[in-house]
């Protein structure tokens, strides 16, 4: 089960049609499922079981699961907030026993230099991501893709960073082996910390047990308004409007 983050108009079809083509064998059953709002691509046509899934009401997902399908790729609204369609994938997965085991994001190379404000958006995807494919690099200069990866590659992000060139990635098998190497737990196997107490309290008597609570991913986590701690910049705005 892959997802692939990425603004709209940076590629992810063209990119995921070579993955699929070059990456996976003959025996393989791969299907995309591509976010409704999403405008037609060429690419389409060479996308195999290709769907359409829908962001529902109160972070619902719309969408019939791939049959027999060895390979699900879920291709989100690059014109929404990644984070929403991330809480809202995971519980529809989980609801049918699924869940994603790599991510991938394609970024827009052009659009993050030429809008600096968007790199907190960019940067959350890059957090839920295994993969960083780097397209559309005409015209950005090199000084430019080396300080983006060193951002990350300062604060130790475990995730590889690789060119995309002409749509295509030189090595489909890395791309698409199932090694995780994100940031976050988000899609992983629910992680419980001890609570903090801020108060210097005498250590636990013999038999007093520790207070826990389920790890919460900083990106999905809210405020008592139900509004997020971390909010992202409109990506929409900074596109061309949609045709």
């Amino acid at each position: 089960m892959y997802l692939v983050l990425g603004a709209s108009g940076s590629g992810r079809r063209q990119v995921l049609s070579d993955l699929i083509a070059d990456g996976l064998g003959e025996a393989d059953r791969p299907a995309v499922l591509l976010a409704s709002g999403e405008a037609p691509d060429p690419a389409d046509a060479s996308l195999p079981g290709l769907a359409r899934w829908t962001p529902g009401p109160e972070g619902s997902v719309e969408a019939e699961f791939p049959s027999g399908a060895s390979h699900v790729f879920i291709v989100v609204d690059g014109r929404l907030d990644p984070v929403d369609q991330i809480e809202a994938l995971k519980g529809w997965l989980g609801d049918r026993g699924r869940r994603v085991d790599i991510v991938l994001t394609v970024v827009h190379c052009q659009l993050a230099e030429q809008n600096p404000r968007l790199f907190p958006w960019f940067e959350a995807c890059i957090h839920f991501s295994d993969l960083v494919l780097l397209n559309r690099r005409d015209g950005v200069s090199n000084r430019w893709i080396a300080e983006f990866r060193e951002k990350f590659q300062k604060r130790f992000f475990p995730c590889l960073f690789e060119f995309v060139k002409d749509g295509r990635v030189g090595n489909p098998a890395l791309v698409l082996a199932p090694v995780v190497r994100r940031m976050s737990h988000v899609f992983d196997e629910d992680e419980w910390v001890a609570v903090d107490e801020d108060d210097d309290e005498d250590e636990l008597e013999d038999g007093e047990e520790t207070e826990m609570k389920q790890q919460v991913d900083p990106y999905l986590e809210r405020r008592a308004s139900g509004g997020r701690f971390l909010q992202l910049p409109d990506i929409a705005a900074y596109l061309p409007p949609k045709a």
